[in-house]
């Protein structure tokens, strides 16, 4: 579950995060926090990954609004055919669903078909949609290349 106020913007570098557990937009990134969206705010490196990554902030962020509606949001595959991957998100507070929906991309069109109107949101979704389609890819990039890891 990703923080709701974390705009990613590119993935960790390889070796940057040693080890990261798994991570709810799928691969670990650097970004943006958008709790005020007037004054983006580019969070500290652990902060990143303790908080902007992992979501349920709440009283140990510095950064977290403590009268904020969601401490999450979770991106989960709901289909997935050679043209359309559909996902399902659910916006989430103490664990407890406040929100849900889905967005659907045309694959074949490189597009959202079904999005949301939250920029956010969106931005999480295409996240967790790259470093999905990438993981979908790496078994296929290890066969042709044996030596990479």
């Amino acid at each position: 579950m990703a923080c709701p106020f974390f705009y990613p913007v590119e993935r960790f570098q390889e070796g940057e995060w040693a080890t990261p557990p798994r991570l709810p937009l799928g691969d670990p990134y650097h970004g943006m926090c958008l709790v005020n969206p007037t004054r983006e705010r580019r969070p500290e490196l652990e902060v990143e990954r303790h908080y902007c990554n992992l979501g349920y902030a709440r009283g140990k962020c510095p950064h977290f609004p403590a009268a904020a509606e969601a401490d999450s949001v979770r991106m989960m595959v709901a289909a997935d055919t050679e043209s359309v991957l559909r996902l399902e998100y659910v916006i989430e507070r103490d664990h407890t669903a406040l929100k849900h929906g889905s967005l659907e991309c045309s694959l074949n069109q490189d597009r959202w078909v079904v999005g949301h109107s939250n920029d956010l949101l969106r931005r999480q979704a295409q996240a967790y949609l790259e470093s999905y389609l990438r993981r979908k890819r790496e078994p296929q990039l290890r066969a042709r290349h044996p030596h990479r890891r």
